[in-house]
């Protein structure tokens, strides 16, 4: 596995009968910016958690920079940075104390440190507010910092686990810009979960959506649209839905409550029959293929943004299993 830097073997995680990842065999080569995309509780974190030696497999086996995460954690440690879900700097402390104590942590020495601490300030534009205390931070000051910790001790892996959850929409594309520039720029690998369409579309070289602690498709994010293909066509009014279903240029319907959404092939060329056939529309609204629609053809159901009961109990058990 000379090129790969993560491969897993049916890696799974059980807890107390609830499968959260489900024998996933995966390869990630250096370099890549891989997303994994799901809703709360499909079992990104959990993923990940493992990988990061923060969980235990149940069973199957995986490698990160070529460590068994079993056999030699602290190694592993070692050549990955963390963005967890959750905030964890410290909000009594500067922005540069929160660094300076990561690396202490991580042995590095006094001159090193202190350079390393002044590029990563730098390269987030947190130089300017160093020695603010982090309470006084926005949330995506928080996020930027959170990424330079991650990045300090200059990793070959770097996790990001819903690294712009909370976010305005501003910050949001601030983090995004930070780690496209990280991808195009650093040697380094990035495993991204998230929920954001949008933010994995944007980032990601490839994605493999979860759903269920199984990985259902895997890809670049245009492969994964031609899977789905043609263009979206957004129907609202007394729709004749079995008519449409008849034409042989459709590939998929979902409607309900006057609405419909339509998988057409050469959308343009085709609307006029469509419309035809289609009954009394009040509104027509012409659309590209999106990563929702993607999700919504290989597991079903759309991806939902609020917290889960699943999300939840993934953090309490990983805090009472990282014993």
């Amino acid at each position: 596995m000379p090129s790969l830097i993560i491969h897993t073997e049916k890696l799974s995680r059980r807890f107390d009968g609830l499968i959260a990842v489900n024998e996933i065999s995966l390869d990630i080569p250096k370099g890549e910016v891989f997303g994994l995309l799901g809703p709360n509780g499909a079992g990104k974190t959990t993923f990940i958690s493992m990988l990061s030696t923060l969980l235990k497999p149940t069973s199957g086996r995986a490698w990160v920079a070529g460590i068994e995460v079993s056999n030699d954690s602290l190694q592993v440690r070692k050549n990955i940075g963390i963005v967890f879900q959750e905030p964890s700097v410290d909000d009594l402390l500067t922005g540069r104390e929160n660094l300076e104590l990561h690396a202490m942590l991580y042995g590095m020495a006094r001159d090193e440190r202190k350079k390393r601490i002044s590029e990563m300030l730098e390269l987030v534009s947190l130089s300017a507010r160093a020695d603010s205390f982090v309470k006084t931070y926005s949330g995506g000051m928080r996020r930027r910092l959170e990424i330079a910790r991650g990045l300090l001790h200059q990793p070959k892996v770097l996790f990001l686990d819903e690294p712009t959850l909370g976010l305005d929409p501003a910050a949001r594309k601030i983090i995004w810009n930070y780690v496209k520039n990280l991808s195009e720029t650093g040697d380094i690998t990035i495993i991204l979960t998230t929920h954001y369409m949008e933010e994995a579309d944007f980032l990601c070289d490839r994605i493999g959506i979860i759903d269920h602690g199984r990985i259902v498709q895997l890809g670049s994010p245009e492969e994964l649209k031609r899977k789905v293909g043609g263009d979206i066509v957004i129907l609202e009014g007394t729709i004749e839905i079995e008519a449409l279903k008849g034409l042989n240029f459709i590939k998929s319907v979902h409607a309900g409550n006057g609405k419909a959404e339509i998988t057409v092939m050469d959308a343009a060329d085709n609307l006029p029959v469509l419309l035809k056939h289609a009954g009394e529309i009040d509104r027509v609204e012409i659309r590209p293929v999106t990563l929702e629609d993607v999700f919504l053809k290989f597991t079903g159901h759309e991806i939902k943004n609020e917290e889960s009961q699943d999300t939840i109990f993934e953090r309490i058990v990983s805090v009472k299993t990282n014993k």
